[in-house]
């Protein structure tokens, strides 16, 4: 269904790496969502009030106040693709991330006071009256749920959004809540006491969680985050396929919100090359890279040496000075680049897997201080390779 939907309403649907096509699956997902929880708030309200079920007619204004998460889905849209001003260069792409902060905060109060009513019934148990009607309403209201869930998903990794993750996870705490709901109603003519109050405790903690989670996530884009090792591998994959590349190092990702990625590499090639040949090559790189990852990029090109003797002669210094720290650490892949200011040695420091990610800092910092008293131009460019 929201496969016709997309297909239907999204012009050129599948170039997900456009700003204004993200938009528009932004603001269909937030349309279909409002559109689904006022039928919902409509058929419970009605129901709710022929049979006179209170719990029926709550479910019902929870669902108007699920359209809160789809609004939000929309306004999102449209503020991410605002165009850059003065004020903000890259563009609004993490308002995105903002909403999707502000949709686990709905999720997070939901989870507080569905704790706080559980609770309670624990404390004053209440019979819980059993009515096929409410049953059948309920599941049906499940199954749009857990549709709603289906599509925000889909469009979520579709356009890589947050906020579309943010609200699936919403639409399935709907289910789980709903789903207990039921339960409790057809186990309780069956037991001779209240379980409403322990599992309504149960599924709040769970929703409570599922909104701490949203929260930590997107503030850690927000904050910026470490790049997807996969996306750190494309880029790098990319790069290494331009005539005359060797080499790549520094590589840095910089998320400014989807569609807003500032990224900038260096591409080794040898000093011997031709520097317009090799400009045209990167320029070629950074536009091949727009277009297929959407990502602006930009390349730095650094000289190497291709002299075997000198790289052999510093290779075997470097190791002796590695031996000296640790018997087995190596380099790899040394790399040599001449500058007017510096020389940059670049290479791989290979360290056993018993050599902790919080010591790197330090045993980087010791090789570079070291391999730096070998001569005062030489800095280095060291990734660790833990084996």
């Amino acid at each position: 269904m929201i496969k016709l939907l997309i297909k239907k309403f999204i012009k050129d649907y599948e170039n997900t790496n456009d700003k204004f096509v993200r938009e528009s699956y932004g603001v269909l997902s937030g349309v279909v969502g409002i559109l689904c929880n006022i039928f919902l708030f409509i058929l419970k309200l009605s129901i709710g009030l022929f049979i006179n079920s209170i719990a029926v007619i709550s479910d019902a204004f929870n669902n108007l106040t699920d359209l809160g998460s789809s609004l939000i889905a929309i306004i999102g849209a449209k503020m991410s693709n605002k165009p850059p001003d003065p004020e903000h260069p890259h563009g609004h792409g993490r308002f995105e991330y903002i909403s999707s902060l502000a949709v686990s905060f709905i999720i997070f109060f939901v989870g507080l006071q569905l704790f706080g009513t559980s609770f309670k019934k624990i404390l004053q148990p209440e019979e819980v009256l059993f009515s096929p009607l409410s049953i059948v309403i309920l599941t049906l209201s499940i199954s749009i749920k857990l549709w709603m869930y289906s599509y925000n998903r889909y469009i979520g990794k579709a356009i890589n959004s947050s906020i579309n993750k943010a609200t699936a996870q919403d639409s399935l705490n709907d289910v789980i809540a709903t789903s207990a709901v039921i339960i409790t109603t057809v186990i309780g003519n069956f037991i001779d006491f209240s379980i409403d109050g322990i599992v309504g405790v149960v599924i709040s903690l769970i929703i409570l969680y599922s909104g701490f989670e949203i929260a930590k996530d997107t503030i850690n884009l927000l904050l910026g985050s470490s790049p997807d090792p996969e996306l750190v591998n494309t880029i790098e994959a990319l790069v290494s396929e331009g005539k005359h590349i060797i080499g790549t190092h520094d590589l840095k990702v910089h998320d400014y919100g989807p569609g807003r990625v500032v990224a900038s590499i260096h591409a080794e090639v040898p000093d011997k090359s031709n520097i317009v040949e090799i400009h045209s090559v990167i320029d070629e790189l950074e536009e091949k890279i727009a277009r297929e990852l959407g990502i602006n990029m930009v390349i730095h090109m650094d000289p190497i040496s291709t002299d075997i003797h000198r790289i052999n002669e510093i290779h075997t210094d470097i190791t002796h000075i590695l031996q000296g720290i640790n018997e087995t650490f190596r380099a790899d892949h040394l790399r040599i680049a001449d500058g007017e200011a510096r020389t940059n040695i670049i290479f791989d420091l290979v360290v056993p897997s018993n050599i902790s990610s919080a010591e790197h800092d330090s045993v980087i910092a010791l090789v570079s201080e070291q391999i730096g008293q070998l001569n005062g131009n030489f800095h280095t460019v060291v990734n660790i390779v833990t084996l």
